[in-house]
């Protein structure tokens, strides 16, 4: 998918372009470079197209949303046992340290109207991957993010979007 694309379905989805990033592909190559053995269960988590990765200040993830652990038909249940009442939101997805925050950082790859930031200063970093091909399940995963992070009004948060269309949905 080009970036024109991307763009126009980040403002579909009212993801605000300054915070937009494409998920580079050499990112599988890295989760591929795993100890398969040993973490198998934890890659598998991070293949997933769509999730919501909360990171602190330290850059150790401390909330984990992933599609495969949401439930739900037709549509996900991202808020399954009240995980997005509080913040950051309680965990879906077992907590593990196979890609902290700097790692997350260097796979994201910014869009022409992207606004860099650097994640000192920030009580926590969310990164939410995202993806046209899984349609209105991204959507309201965006939205429950968008809102949790209204819960953290003492935190200072900052919210990036990865789109995974060209990795989980083809070029």
């Amino acid at each position: 998918m080009d970036e024109r694309t991307i763009l126009r379905y980040s403002e579909k989805y009212a993801i605000p372009a300054a915070d937009s990033y494409e998920l580079e592909p050499s990112y599988i190559s890295f989760l591929s470079s795993l100890n398969n053995v040993r973490y198998a269960e934890q890659s598998k988590n991070h293949y997933q197209p769509l999730q919501a990765l909360y990171y602190d200040k330290e850059g150790q993830l401390k909330s984990f949303q992933v599609n495969c652990f949401a439930g739900g038909f037709p549509n996900l249940k991202w808020d399954r046992n009240e995980t997005f009442t509080t913040f950051p939101p309680k965990n879906q997805a077992p907590i593990d340290s196979i890609v902290l925050l700097d790692t997350q950082l260097k796979y994201l790859k910014p869009l022409s109207q992207t606004k860099l930031h650097s994640a000192d200063g920030y009580d926590y970093i969310v990164i939410v991957y995202w993806s046209r091909f899984m349609g209105r399940q991204s959507k309201r995963l965006i939205r429950y993010v968008q809102e949790n992070s209204k819960l953290a009004s003492t935190k200072k948060v900052k919210v990036l979007y990865a789109n995974t269309d060209n990795i989980f949905g083809g070029q």
